[in-house]
């Protein structure tokens, strides 16, 4: 590893001691006082989720959301990605076929996924690896048993056949011009049991030309110390590239993954975010910035790293499934400080609470107020928001805070609420529209349909307003007093204010705060908000849901137009 010349940003140099330390933004970070292993320069990055990951339960994507994907993972930058197995559905075959046509990769190389040939037929007479030469993919990856108990078990056949199987597959597709990557399926548990044929298998796909030889914890139960010397052992076996394919079953994957890169590996497989069937595979978000920032080992390009977090969030709407919050590196609350000690301290030196700087992987820090907040915390969202609050100001918006929260509001999921409570704190006063009442009615008459029964219940809403000198009234009707609310408030106010048809709710959720006292417990209500931009929250609380609604439809509206207008 080269640490002589200029410290690149977001690179890490060693000091005299072995000490490292991470230069961002003028900022240092200390990565660690202990000395590395020889590592590499650089690893390749291999994703999977266009196969590997779209056998997570609930996963499901079209050629579009695949060709999207792969795009996504392109300006990443990593290295490979693997597109699925062509011929195994008419999907993957759409997808090769589209690909070809449609995809067009800058970084990446686009690998085509499949199995060695079938016991007792010949590599020539296979339909997998016809279909990959016919795929039209310059790499393909093939898996082949290591475990002897799954050749006798689920391929029924001799440890011999096995290995041959191998040997033929990769000759056969290296004379069709393709480069070749094995995944050893099973390696860790079958190195554990017959460690010589599990090396057989590898010796003879590297003799019959396979490039790199990924080893795979395909149950996902191996640990950090076991992965290392297994790989180790293979290292001092052979010369071809070694590559790591982890599942997290035992919440290792990505753990294993760089014990793997210690011992001699250089490629990395896994998806970002960490998709895959049963416990997922190696979350290649974490992995990526470990390997980079703390390890300085070169993975993607060094000014795309701070892509990472919007390419992960990009790819979990293309793939339909809500970003982790906690999820290392990339999610939205990993670089979020709540405490007010914490808040404080990060407010006069980051690296105190943050152990990467934020901005290095497109993440950014955020001040979540709650009760637990102190004046450093709230200073420092009022200047977050362009607020000039004095310490007397402060202080009473911290009494107030924490008697709202102890009644039942969330500030720290309610960031449209508070932001407006800080607002009025330093003396702004919302005057778009002044509410004189609302009212709410729901009639219950006879279901009709016969046996498709509609509901007969309506419910009916009206809405007072003055808007400068105008006073206004307004009624609509909807599938439930708050929809009615929204319909009647809109009707009263939405000629005056076009920005509203930009403007709607997109999630409500009800919770009863005290369950002991049944049908008269306070609730909290969150209403989600968005102008197809931004997104926002507001927070009503009370012991009648319709007021604790109207609370945070209010606030939703008012925090619309004040950023809308």
């Amino acid at each position: 590893m080269s640490t002589d010349g200029d410290v690149a940003e977001g690179q890490l140099h060693r000091h005299q001691g072995g000490a490292l330390h991470r230069h961002v933004g003028g900022q240092t970070h200390h990565a660690h006082d202990y000395a590395l292993p020889d590592l590499p320069e650089a690893v390749d990055i291999f994703d999977t989720i266009l196969r590997d990951g779209s056998q997570q339960e609930g996963l499901s994507l079209t050629v579009d959301d695949k060709l999207r994907v792969a795009e996504q993972l392109d300006h990443l930058g990593v290295t490979f990605i693997e597109g699925g197995w062509p011929g195994a559905n008419p999907k993957d075959i759409e997808f090769f076929a589209r690909a070809a046509k449609e995809l067009k990769l800058h970084t990446a190389t686009l690998v085509a996924f499949g199995s060695t040939r079938r016991a007792g037929v010949k590599a020539q007479d296979d339909a997998v690896l016809a279909n990959l030469i016919d795929a039209g993919a310059p790499v393909a990856c093939i898996v082949a048993k290591t475990w002897d108990r799954h050749v006798a078990e689920a391929l029924r056949t001799s440890l011999d056949e096995a290995v041959s199987m191998v040997s033929d597959s990769v000759r056969y597709l290296k004379e069709h011009d393709l480069r070749v990557f094995l995944d050893a399926e099973h390696f860790f548990d079958g190195y554990r049991r017959n460690p010589d044929f599990a090396l057989s298998v590898l010796a003879a796909a590297e003799e019959a030309g396979a490039e790199a030889l990924v080893l795979c914890d395909t149950n996902g139960g191996s640990l950090p110390d076991d992965v290392g010397q297994a790989v180790a052992d293979v290292r001092a076996h052979t010369s071809a590239q070694l590559g790591i394919h982890c599942h997290n079953d035992a919440g290792c994957a990505v753990a294993n993954s760089l014990v793997a890169v210690q011992a001699g590996v250089t490629q990395v497989q896994g998806c970002i975010n960490g998709y895959g069937e049963r416990a997922g595979n190696t979350d290649l978000s974490a992995a990526i910035p470990n390997l980079s920032l703390k390890l300085n080992i070169r993975t993607i390009p060094a000014d795309r790293l701070e892509r990472l977090t919007p390419v992960a969030h990009h790819i979990a709407e293309l793939v339909n499934i809500s970003p982790n919050p906690q999820q290392p590196y990339v999610g939205h609350s990993v670089f979020a400080h709540k405490g007010g000690l914490h808040a404080s301290a990060v407010a006069r030196s980051a690296d105190l609470y943050e152990h990467v700087v934020p901005t290095s992987v497109g993440n950014g820090t955020r001040v979540v107020v709650s009760e637990m907040a102190g004046r450093s915390t709230l200073a420092m969202k009022a200047t977050e928001l362009g607020l000039e609050l004095d310490g007397e100001v402060l202080g009473r918006v911290l009494d107030e805070l924490k008697r709202l929260e102890h009644e039942g509001y969330h500030f720290e999921v309610a960031d449209g609420s508070l932001e407006l409570l800080l607002r009025r704190a330093a003396g702004w006063s919302p005057d778009y529209f002044v509410v004189e009442s609302f009212r709410v009615i729901t009639d219950h008459g006879e279901p009709t349909g016969g046996l498709l029964a509609t509901s007969g219940v309506t419910t009916e809403a009206t809405v007072k307003v003055h808007v400068g000198d105008e006073r206004i009234v307004a009624t609509a009707e909807g599938n439930g007093p708050v929809n009615a609310l929204d319909g009647a408030l809109r009707g009263a106010i939405g000629a005056k204010y076009p920005v509203l048809d930009s403007i709607h709710l997109t999630d409500y959720r009800v919770r009863v705060l005290d369950t002991g006292k049944g049908t008269g417990a306070v609730t909290r209500v969150l209403v989600d908000t968005t102008d197809g931009q931004v997104t926002w929250t507001t927070i009503g609380v009370s012991e009648n849901i319709i007021e604790a609604s109207w609370q945070a439809l209010y606030d939703s509206v008012v925090f619309g137009l004040l950023h809308g207008s």
